[in-house]
C-alpha cells in the first residue's frame, strides 16, 4: 500500500460527519498527511453553514497539520470525487450517514456511492 500523504473528509456537520473528522485527524497525525474538508452545500444541510462546521473543525485540528476547506454544490457524491480527483486525495475517509431523511440502511446513499465509484481507499465511519 502507498503511503497516505492526503486524506479528504467530506463533511456535512452530521455525527457521523463528526466522527469521521476525529478519526480522519487521528490518521493523517500518524501519517503525517495533509487534510482537505469539503463541505457539499445542498437541500439537506441547508441550515447549516458551511463556515460553522469548519469552525468546528479548525478548533480541534492540530496546528501542525495542513488543511484545506472546499465548498462545493451540486450532487453530493459526485463533488466528493471530483475534490478527491482534484485534490489528488490519497483516501476519503466519511461518516457512514450524513443528515439525509433514509435512516434504514445500514450504509448511507451518499456513502455507498463513493465507496463504489472511487479510486481511492474510502474509510467509512459509523
Amino acid at each position: 500500500m502507498s503511503t497516505i500523504k492526503k486524506i479528504l473528509v467530506p463533511v456535512d456537520g452530521s455525527v457521523n460527519g463528526c466522527k469521521a473528522v476525529d478519526e480522519a485527524i487521528f490518521l493523517a497525525e500518524k501519517c503525517k498527511a495533509e487534510m482537505d474538508f469539503v463541505y457539499v452545500a445542498s437541500n439537506i444541510n441547508k441550515d447549516i453553514p458551511s463556515h460553522i462546521v469548519f469552525d468546528r473543525i479548525w478548533e480541534k485540528l492540530p496546528e501542525d497539520i495542513r488543511a484545506a476547506k472546499h465548498v462545493e454544490t451540486g450532487n453530493i457524491a459526485k463533488a466528493i470525487l471530483r475534490v478527491a480527483e482534484s485534490e489528488k486525495s490519497d483516501m476519503i475517509v466519511m461518516g457512514s450517514r450524513g443528515l439525509g431523511l433514509f435512516k434504514g440502511a445500514l450504509i448511507g446513499s451518499v456513502s455507498q456511492k463513493v465507496v463504489e465509484e472511487s479510486p481511492v481507499p474510502v474509510m467509512v465511519i459509523k
